[in-house]
């Protein structure tokens, strides 16, 4: 219910301080639960993200520094949020997501690029994906880098690509992780593209 609420909540505030949220292919968002994977560029993606996918409610993780205080603490655990340690994310990266996603209530949201998650979680996507046997929905985020472009109204893109569906029989190993890292990277690439491929990610 309290997930429900704040993404209400965040849906009015950004309308107000924004108004233009711009939503594309949600079509492609499958039927039951999936993991929504997204190269990170603001701090402010997964809440659009999380209004972009309607009625969609996700797990997220949140790194472990931010449960010491007792205020975080609470909203994180109300907004699905588990601890991991970036450097060492650990068996609970793993099993969490896929226990949520088994259990067909919740999707998974993760950003497994760039420098706020390890080589690990690279991998780890596919792990969830094949051990829950769900698909991978890649989402891009065109628009402005700081909150400062937010308030002076400028435009906010969401695009969702087509789901990645994993054979069941592939191994996630050394081997295959980077074909298939490649083949989601591409589904990025190709969603920027298609929204505007003048676009340039500049790390702030």
């Amino acid at each position: 219910m309290f997930y429900k609420f704040l993404r209400s909540t965040v849906r009015i505030i950004f309308w107000i301080i924004n108004g233009h949220l711009h939503i594309h292919n949600s079509n492609y968002i499958p039927e039951g639960n999936y993991i929504l994977a997204a190269p990170h560029r603001t701090w402010w993606e997964p809440f659009l993200f999380a209004i972009a996918a309607k009625n969609t409610e996700f797990v997220v993780i949140a790194k472990k520094e931010l449960f010491k205080n007792p205020i975080y603490r609470f909203l994180l655990k109300k907004c699905n949020a588990f601890p991991v340690d970036r450097a060492n994310p650990g068996p609970s990266a793993i099993k969490i997501p896929v226990k949520e996603l088994k259990a067909g209530q919740r999707s998974f949201m993760i950003f497994p690029s760039g420098t706020r998650h390890s080589d690990q979680l690279k991998s780890g996507v596919f792990i969830i994906a094949k051990l829950a046997n769900k698909p991978i929905v890649p989402v891009i985020y065109q628009g402005p880098l700081t909150f400062k472009g937010i308030l002076k109204r400028q435009n906010v893109e969401i695009r969702f690509g087509k789901p990645i569906y994993l054979d069941r029989k592939i191994k996630i190993n050394n081997e295959n992780t980077p074909i298939l890292y490649a083949k989601l990277e591409n589904a990025w690439q190709e969603l920027d593209n298609e929204q505007n491929p003048n676009f340039k990610y500049i790390p702030q």
